[in-house]
């Protein structure tokens, strides 16, 4: 099927010199106005379909096939866009594991979201943090990137048909860049001259990209020796001048990274506010951040109240900025309106503004899906499909993530236990050094209801196939085993437990448990013979207020072992003492495939062996008031399951989501 291309045109420049002689000097233009929509998608994670591969159920809150459907229509809306993806593109669904690890791509087949992305002709796109997950040589065949390639020995393979750009990774043994750091996009655009008259006129539009520079710590045994990165600002400064050398009317940055007022560093994980400040850069198209901006009709939004940010009409430090949401779910735009001086398109700030545009419409349904999508990614979404139905074993119990939040471990206690007995097996064969010394296991919920009341795990009892496994480990990370003491492991989970606001007892309005603000993949919890208590009403980094080992209080000195991933190991998180340099064991195998092979292994799993050790509680105490989380709508008999007491739902949304009230002084 030929790709359904955008409305703006690619012209050669014998073209461009003779429509400029036919209309005489490009001063003659002056006056003329036009509007050019620059359309951005970003973090769609492969979320091709709108489908939940593991409940393999359709699912139309997310997707990009109704994206899609949110370009066609600003596509009929104006008539000169622009499209752009804001990274984090090719991995996060099991159709992208499929392809990387299930069954691996071959070099002359193009990836399926990128096979989805040609059919809406994209104009350009940059590379996210998590385009490193996979490895350089994967990413370097999928995206055809020769320099990409040559870092890892790769070969040029199938990539998209658009232009993807990287400032600030760089081959680390010749400081060449990774990717092309910018491209030069001419294109034609509809216009009105002085006179009001409709006419085509030429723009050229730079384009740069940016990644977060802490990819060198998340994807430490991708990277390391292979890559260097730049600060966004530093990256910035060294390109754009070239843009505008190259006679770019407009400079678009689309850069993989949120909005923080905080001091700029080089290693900053979220630098767009500093990016902004920068003169050259006139668009700033954003993501990582997994929220809106703007976002004028939360009343919580983070920037209604930033400096310099304008959160009703789009704009950082008087610029038109836009992050269009997560997973397909939303489409950023930008309207421009834009004014021709002296031969070169200026934007008029004062008719130019943003907006967040949902697959949601206003009566809570969602848009139709763009069949073209579909038809594309036919085949391999069948094979998907297949690969995740494997049968791997059995289960006599439910494993859910909607009360991790207040003990339940079903979803949690498989990982651990199969995390701790790989490296045990580990020691034993390979490293005598660490023989003896007490091996914990540190998992995370990785589904909370971030993304609504879809947005948790839930697997019920009977057969369990890969897609469960998967379900119950999302990303691709591999095994990594840090080296701590007693005081380290205190630190540890005293970080875990910020994922908890501070309660009040004597407050009698009522009190969230959770704070939102604070990532659920952080919130480790600890598994090993051990039991802790988390005394909430203190500040924190003063809750842990009772842990012990083996039946006894842990020693300040004594040493652990503590299983975790690539991610945590090397510092992803800000664990206090957790950077990379107390890791002993980086192994070579993923996380969710050592969750596989435990699972076959031992057939059939119980709750009585493999759901029910609950290492930690809260703090026994009496409340004035309510003390509330948020959870999916109708799930209190999975928490009774779990031996989980002192909760009841109070109220529920049309969402699908409802509030729960825990009480802290129930056993």
């Amino acid at each position: 099927m030929p790709p359904m291309l955008p409305r703006l045109t690619l012209i050669a420049t014998s073209l461009l010199l003779a429509s400029c002689a036919s209309t005489g000097s490009p001063r003659r233009d002056d006056g003329a106005r036009a509007t050019l929509a620059i359309l951005e998608s970003t973090d769609v994670h492969s979320n091709v379909l709108g489908y939940d591969y593991y409940k393999l159920a359709a699912d139309d809150s997310l997707g990009f096939e109704r994206l899609a459907t949110l370009v066609r229509e600003a596509r009929r809306e104006f008539p000169n866009t622009l499209l752009f993806d804001g990274g984090d593109t090719i991995q996060g669904t099991a159709l992208a594991d499929w392809q990387a690890r299930g069954e691996p791509l071959a070099c002359d087949e193009k990836l399926a979201m990128y096979k989805a992305m040609d059919a809406l002709g994209y104009d350009g796109a940059t590379i996210g943090n998590h385009e490193f997950n996979y490895g350089l040589p994967f990413l370097a065949q999928v995206t055809a990137t020769p320099r990409a390639a040559a870092a890892d020995g790769a070969r040029r393979c199938h990539g998209p048909d658009f232009p993807l750009v990287l400032s600030n990774v760089f081959d680390a043994r010749d400081g060449t860049p990774l990717f092309a750091p910018t491209a030069l996009l001419t294109r034609t655009i509809e216009a009105r001259d002085a006179q009001g008259r409709t006419v085509e006129l030429p723009i050229k539009v730079g384009i740069i990209g940016f990644t977060p520079p802490p990819i060198m710590v998340w994807d430490k045994s991708n990277l390391t020796g292979k890559v260097t990165v730049k600060g966004l600002v530093e990256a910035a400064r060294e390109y754009v001048p070239q843009l505008r050398a190259q006679g770019a009317d407009l400079v678009v940055a689309i850069s993989h990274g949120g909005i923080d007022p905080g001091p700029y560093t080089a290693d900053m994980e979220n630098a767009n506010w500093h990016l902004a400040q920068e003169p050259g850069i006139d668009v700033l198209l954003l993501g990582h951040s997994h929220q809106a901006f703007p976002d004028p009709g939360n009343a919580n939004s983070r920037f209604a109240a930033m400096p310099g940010v304008d959160n009703t009409r789009g704009f950082i430090h008087g610029k038109p900025a836009v992050m269009g949401g997560f997973w397909g779910k939303s489409l950023g735009v930008v309207e421009l309106a834009l004014e021709r001086r002296d031969g070169r398109w200026t934007i008029d700030t004062a008719a130019t503004h943003s907006q967040v545009r949902s697959i949601r419409t206003a009566d809570g349904r969602s848009v139709p899906p763009d069949p073209a999508i579909a038809e594309v990614v036919r085949t391999e979404h069948e094979a998907t499909i297949r690969y995740v139905s494997a049968p791997i074993g059995t289960s006599d119990f439910a494993m859910t993530s909607h009360f991790a939040s207040v003990g339940d471990v079903s979803a949690l206690q498989p990982v651990n236990s199969a995390q701790r007995a790989y490296v045990k097996a580990l020691v034993d064969a390979s490293h005598p050094e660490l023989a003896g010394i007490p091996i914990l296991s540190a998992a995370a919920p990785f589904k909370l209801g971030f993304g609504g009341a879809t947005d948790f795990t839930e697997i019920p009892a009977g057969t369990l196939a890969i897609r469960n496994a998967a379900d119950l480990y999302l990303y691709p990370n591999t095994v990594a085993v840090v080296k701590t003491d007693g005081t380290g492991l205190r630190a540890w989970l005293e970080h875990a437990a910020g994922y908890f606001n501070r309660i009040d007892p004597a407050r009698r309005e009522p009190q969230e448990l959770v704070d939102r603000t604070f990532a659920g993949y952080n919130f480790d919890v600890l598994q090993g013979d051990l039991r802790y208590v988390v005394d909430i009403t203190r500040p924190r980094g003063e809750r842990i207020v009772e842990l012990v080992h083996a039946g006894k209080p842990v020693d300040p000195k004594q040493t652990f072992l503590v299983v975790t991933n690539n991610y945590r190991a090397s510092g992803g998180g800000g664990f206090p003492g957790v950077d990379g340099s107390s890791t002993v064991i980086d192994a070579p195998d993923m996380n969710r495939q050592v969750l596989i092979d435990w699972i076959r292994a031992r057939g059939n799993l119980t709750r009585a062996n493999d759901a029910s050790d609950r290492p930690w509680r809260f703090a026994s105490v009496r409340t004035a008031g309510p003390v509330t989380f948020r959870s999916a709508a109708g799930k209190l008999e999975l928490a009774q399951g779990a031996g989980l007491r002192g909760l009841r739902e109070r109220s529920r949304d049309a969402d699908g989501m409802a509030t729960y009230e825990v009480d802290l002084g129930a056993p």
